[in-house]
């Protein structure tokens, strides 16, 4: 070995860089291993790799079937109906007590009308390009069902929104924003300076809730069925709700309201939710509670056709598989607006 290669030799050794080329050599040390050590180095951190085989969805809010009743069955639709009837006598004696020679004997008289509401055809194309398909199959994943995945969740969030606000474009509302409910403003503080609960007292609170379920009591003929009994607030009102009532912290401002609220003391159970949809929608962009009662024959939304695969057919000009989706469902229908009132300004 000659001294101009042993000393070459010895600064790559002490240099710690092995396996380079020796240029001044004329490569006399041969193509080292750094291109395959780099394509190794990457190989080994791939076997080394604990991967989740988990797809992380968006992070989303869906809790209509929460709060509304819905009604499935009925076929591809334009339009759906409910009747109702009110009742009536004719004739001067509307007590119909009549006497032994009475000859004005009142009539018994029904009048049947029909409300009609909005349906709603949601559709959309679910389109799978061949090559890409076949490419995640590889590595074990369905473009397909990731796909569907999304479509789904995409339908389930215009339900949602449906129920809560309506679709504007239809020129419909939802449980929150009808203007056909009746709507209250808080009462004020002992102080008379504020609405809002947070400057307000446990028992003033209750106040406020007291007010709204005893009206859809009063507006109902005080028919208990007709006695709001499920209450809709923001999250920010929730979190407040959960605030201690005492000291002690053994019992927040939500286990008072929900022990001696007027419902509870008719035998009825109060039901406190949070719902994002009431920020922001009172009067004036306040906070709105939304009192009703949740029940099928009070409020409910039809799902005339759930969300189902219509057809499917492969395009060869784009090389891929192309499916239609469908589904059919109503406008939320307050079939007593009695049972259901907004209070504005908390």
């Amino acid at each position: 070995m000659n001294s101009a290669y042993k000393q070459a030799m010895d600064n790559v050794m002490a240099g710690g860089r092995r396996g380079v080329v020796l240029d001044s050599l004329g490569g006399a040390y041969g193509p080292g291993m750094d291109a395959g050590a780099a394509s190794g180095l990457a190989f080994l951190v791939g076997e080394l790799e604990k991967q989740d085989p988990r797809l992380y969805e968006p992070l989303t809010s869906l809790t209509a079937p929460r709060d509304i009743d819905m009604k499935p069955g009925g076929g591809w639709v334009s339009i759906t109906s409910n009747v109702f009837v009110d009742y009536a006598t004719t004739g001067s004696e509307e007590d119909a007590i009549i006497g032994s020679e009475t000859t004005n004997i009142p009539v018994s008289q029904a009048n049947i009308t029909k409300d009609v509401f909005k349906v709603f055809t949601f559709s959309e194309i679910l389109r799978v390009p061949l090559f890409d398909d076949l490419k995640l199959q590889q590595i074990g994943r369905s473009l397909t069902q990731i796909l569907d995945d999304g479509l789904r969740l995409n339908h389930s969030k215009l339900l949602d929104r449906n129920v809560y606000v309506g679709l504007t474009k239809a020129g419909t509302t939802g449980l929150v924003n009808n203007a056909s409910v009746a709507t209250t403003l808080a009462a004020y503080n002992a102080a008379g300076t504020s609405r809002l609960w947070v400057n307000k007292t446990p028992v003033e609170i209750l106040g406020d809730f007291n007010t709204i379920i005893n009206n859809t009591w009063e507006n109902s003929e005080y028919d208990l069925t007709g006695m709001a009994t499920d209450i809709l607030i923001s999250p920010a009102k929730y979190k407040y709700l959960l605030t201690p009532v005492s000291v002690a912290g053994n019992q927040s401002i939500l286990n008072y309201l929900l022990e001696n609220n007027v419902a509870v003391a008719q035998g009825k159970q109060l039901n406190i939710k949070p719902s994002r949809w009431c920020m922001n929608a009172g009067t004036d962009g306040t906070d709105r509670m939304v009192a009703y009662v949740k029940a099928e024959n009070r409020v409910n939304i039809d799902l005339t056709v759930p969300l189902s695969r219509v057809m499917t057919a492969p395009v060869v000009q784009s090389a891929s598989y192309e499916t239609l989706y469908a589904s059919q469902f109503s406008q939320v229908k307050f079939l007593y607006t009695q049972c259901v009132e907004y209070l504005d300004g908390i």
